[in-house]
Parts: C-alpha cells; structure tokens; sequence
C-alpha cells in the first residue's frame, strides 16, 4: 500500500500544479479530503503547536510521528509528512518511522536546528542519497532548500544561484521534488525551476497567486501553518468578540 499511494503522490507532481493545503491533526486532514485535495500534506509548525511545542524540531520526534499516524489512518489518500530536518534520527531509522507512520512522502529541510546555518549542500545531498536507498521507491522526497530563510544566512544576492545548486544536487541524489521555502519573487523562482530543471515545491504570495505558479511549471504548492493559523486567529476574535457580550450583559465569565 506504501509504494502504490508513493507512486500515485509521484505522478501528481507531473502534470497539473499539486495544491497541497496542509493539515495538523485527524479532523483537518478529513476535511481536506471532503475538499476534493488528492493528498494530505502536514505542517509541522501546526502539528507542533497543536501538541504544545514550537516549531524547529523542538517537538519530540515520538509526539510528531505518532500525529501523523492518525492522520494517515483518518484519511485514504497519500500524506506527506513534514519531517523538519528528520529530527537527528539516521536515515534508516528515519524512513522505518515514517512508514510505519502510513507516509507517503516527506519533506526534509536543509536548516541546521542543532549547530545553526545550514547543512553543507554535499552533506545534505549524502544523507538525502541516503534516506533514498532506505526508501526505494515507498517514499517521495521533498527536500526543502532553505537559502532564502534568514536562519539560512545566505547574502541576498547569492540565494537563488544557492538554491539552484543545492536543488541540482538534491535531485541527483534522488530527491523526487525540491522545495525552495520562502521565495517571495516570480523572477526569482522562475530561475530556479528553470535551473533545477525538475519538478518544484512553490508558495503563493503577492507576485506568486496558483495560476503564476502553474504558468511558470511549478509542481506543487504547499501553505504550511497558513490554515491552522487562520483559525487560531478566528478563534482569538471569536472569544474577544464573546468576551465583550459577556461583559455587555453582565453575566459571569469565570
């Protein structure tokens, strides 16, 4: 069952644009479905703060993978799973992990949680090589490019020719996808999907709305904790906007 949802979410990245609207727990990945989205993708942030961490790998790995196995038992599509940076674990066991979880897919990010900066671009391409072989085919990688991160601490001028290296690399080493995290220009994504010359993980922004992102060959697009965050801040104004007809009545609130 892995490799036949891994072979359907590989396909998807060959053709129309993915849209992946990314879920936290059983409920969101279920009404993503009810949506007509072919695939579940996590936010790790939003799982994260669900459970009551912060984002960064500062979650342990345990809370994380077990989230994403009820996700994947709720759901009958594929789940690719933000897996940061594969939380220390050696690419063996992290590949178990994952699809012991029911994932599909998964994303791993160059960010560096534990020294800072990022991963050295041939270290990175070995451990995604790696995670490759432990796989076979039973996992799509996404591997996340994080130049245009300030955590990256790359000059300006020089992140999007870094990113299209790291992205060359990461493919050779076997990465299905590479997800340049955080590119706000159309100019500048455009040349690293020329670049890479394979399929990219894009955002939407202000220069990039789904038909820019589809025009320019973009693979896939994903939200991260946009939808989870979106409703934190429904709740906050639900509860403020509570708050004051408890107080314009005058009925207790303790």
């Amino acid at each position: 069952m892995s490799d036949a949802k891994a072979g359907l979410l590989r396909g998807l990245h060959h053709g129309e644009l993915l849209v992946l609207p990314n879920a936290w727990d059983e409920e969101s990945a279920s009404l993503v479905v009810e949506a007509g989205f072919p695939v579940v993708a996590t936010s790790s942030a939003a799982v994260a703060d669900a459970l009551g961490h912060g984002d960064g790998e500062r979650a342990p790995w345990r809370e994380m993978f077990a989230a994403v196995a009820r996700i994947a038992r709720a759901v009958p599509v594929p789940v690719t799973v933000d897996a940061e940076a594969g939380y220390g674990l050696e690419p063996d066991r992290l590949v178990a992990e994952l699809l012991a979880a029911g994932a599909a897919g998964c994303n791993i990010e160059d960010t560096d949680h534990r020294a800072g900066g990022l991963v050295p671009a041939e270290v990175q391409a070995d451990r995604l090589a790696a995670i490759r072989a432990a796989a076979g085919t039973a996992l799509v990688i996404n591997a996340r490019i994080d130049t245009f991160l300030p955590a990256g601490a790359i000059p300006e001028p020089e992140r999007t020719a870094e990113a299209v290296r790291r992205g060359r690399l990461y493919r050779a080493a076997g990465a299905d996808c590479v997800y340049p995290i955080g590119v706000s220009s159309a100019a500048d994504l455009e040349r690293i999907v020329t670049g890479v010359g394979g399929p990219v993980n894009g955002n939407t922004g202000a220069e990039l709305d789904l038909g820019t992102l589809a025009s320019m060959g973009v693979a896939r697009v994903s939200f991260g904790p946009r939808f989870y965050r979106a409703g934190m801040a429904a709740l906050r104004d639900g509860l403020a906007e509570l708050r004051r007809e408890v107080e314009k009545v005058g009925v207790s609130h303790g």
